[in-house]
């Protein structure tokens, strides 16, 4: 599935299966935790257009925890 492929997978309100550009780790690691990206404020847009950090679904996978 490709960035385009999970914003509209987004956009139907399902859950995307590949990592964006603003994702840190791979989503399901343990090790990441949903969070809203910071390019567009959780709101799949950047002016007018589909944001390429999360692909439309104005969510990321964010490292989470430490050592």
């Amino acid at each position: 599935m490709s960035t385009e492929d999970a914003g509209r997978a987004a956009d139907r309100g399902e859950q995307r299966e590949v990592m964006t550009p603003g994702d840190e780790a791979p989503l399901g690691d343990p090790a990441a935790g949903e969070n809203l990206c910071r390019v567009c404020n959780g709101t799949g847009d950047v002016d007018g257009e589909r944001c390429e950090a999360c692909g439309g679904s104005g969510k990321v996978a964010s490292g989470v925890g430490g050592a």
